[in-house]
């Protein structure tokens, strides 16, 4: 599934990077989707021990000069540093390295020929795209939680990025259902984070060793957990519940209430997470009866 470095060594994008990728991978999810953990057990992974994760790219520019943060080695760099010369902080490396590149709150559905998601980077020399999704109701959930930290944001604006948000998601999961025909590889959080044959046959499907399946540490991204800031152990995570946890919140039921209306969002959640569609079509209902 990777190019052999001899067929990626020429390319004038890794002079830029200061090494030759033994692997280059190109990752998308929504906000709140697991994609920090699924990062960082990717990079443990790396056949030759080594990596380089751009975080959170810019879309329509290219990764190796628009990403917000750098981790080289599991470690994170000086990103202005890195930007105005990769090389020195990769080089150390040696060729073989695995190149991580992250996108984040977009869908691969929303760019084409005209608008490169990569901008002139070019998008032949990622061996696949992968994309991170999380089931709707816990995704919704732990959203509005983390929104709802925010002082700046009243009522409404919550609920007006969320339904924004939620858009981008439907469009995500209907490329998730296209897979493996359109080239990508779909990593649901809900099933990485409890099942390690699910994370073994997703490796192999990356076309990559299995060294560490271990879910890994709770990462500090975007400020943890939504719920459990104190969380250090990730077997301390309820992230399976965050929708019974939410379930009287005036906010999730609010966005809940007009998400449940929304036909195409509710056919792709039917279609990959029919009893989160029974709760939402309960919550219609209820809304209904009560209106």
């Amino acid at each position: 599934m990777t190019a052999p470095l001899r067929d990626m060594q020429d390319a004038p994008e890794w002079a830029q990077l200061g090494v030759v990728p033994g692997a280059a991978l190109r990752a998308f999810g929504m906000r709140r989707s697991g994609n920090h953990a699924i990062a960082d057990w990717i990079m443990r992974n790396a056949p030759a021990g080594h990596s380089v994760f751009l975080n959170n790219c810019k879309p329509g520019k290219s990764p190796l000069d628009s990403f917000a943060t750098i981790e080289v080695d599991g470690k994170k760099q000086a990103a202005r540093r890195a930007r105005a010369h990769l090389p020195g902080e990769t080089a150390r490396l040696g060729d073989g390295a695995l190149l991580l590149v992250s996108y984040e709150d977009l869908s691969p559905a929303d760019f084409g020929p005209k608008r490169q998601i990569s901008g002139e980077f070019d998008s032949g020399l990622f061996a696949c795209d992968v994309l991170i999704y999380r089931s709707f109701l816990n995704w919704a959930a732990s959203l509005i939680k983390k929104l709802q930290g925010n002082p700046g944001y009243g009522a409404m604006r919550r609920v007006a990025i969320m339904l924004n948000t939620a858009d981008r998601y439907a469009r995500m999961l209907e490329l998730v259902g296209q897979a493996p025909g359109n080239g990508m590889v779909p990593i649901c959080y809900d099933r990485w984070f409890v099942d390690g044959a699910y994370r073994e046959d997703v490796l192999g499907q990356l076309g990559l060793p299995v060294k560490e399946n271990a879910i890994g540490d709770v990462q500090s991204y975007g400020g943890g957990s939504s719920f459990q800031k104190d969380a250090a152990a990730p077997e301390e995570l309820q992230t399976g519940e965050r929708w019974r946890q939410m379930a009287d919140d005036a906010d999730f039921r609010a966005f809940l209430g007009i998400a449940a209306r929304e036909v195409d969002l509710m056919a792709q959640v039917e279609a990959h997470f029919p009893e989160d569609a029974a709760r939402l079509s309960d919550v219609l209902v209820t809304s209904v009866s009560e209106g």
